[in-house]
């Protein structure tokens, strides 16, 4: 097997960290202030969802648990977001969105919209394919 130095880890890291700041700075731009990039990741999958449990939640935006729930408690206090018992199982909470939240939605899409743009410029259709793919692949080997 031919071993050759990578910065895959490396540079996937950069990207996420310059993306949080850049999204972070659009965000307050367009006057969304009321939650910062990471609640907006878990605002997105409550935009997409209406209702889920904590461990969905962290599934889903792959935060881990520890850190969603001090997260969701600012969440809560500001009015996003609502933990509800499930009555079958009084160890399960639901999180919902409130309509707070939901009025939010149009300005995180078009701000994420302009991210998309950013994060794209100069790709052709294919490399965003291609890349995307790559991505997924890597996922699916650090999730086996």
């Amino acid at each position: 097997m031919l071993i050759i130095k990578t910065f895959g880890g490396f540079l996937i890291s950069q990207i996420r960290q310059l993306q949080g700041r850049v999204f972070e700075k659009m965000l307050k731009e367009s006057g969304v202030d009321a939650f910062n990039g990471a609640q907006g990741r878990i605002l997105y999958i409550l935009w997409e969802h209406k209702r889920l449990t904590i461990t969905e939640i962290s599934r889903l935006t792959s935060l881990a648990k520890t850190s969603l729930t001090s997260m969701l408690d600012r969440m809560e206090e500001s009015g996003l977001i609502e933990r509800t018992p499930d009555k079958q199982n009084r160890r399960q909470i639901f999180v919902s969105i409130t309509e707070k939240a939901m009025n939010y939605r149009d300005d995180y899409d078009r701000v994420s919209e302009q991210m998309n743009h950013l994060f794209y410029q100069g790709f052709t259709e294919k490399e965003v394919k291609d890349f995307e793919n790559a991505l997924r692949r890597i996922i699916a080997n650090l999730e086996n």
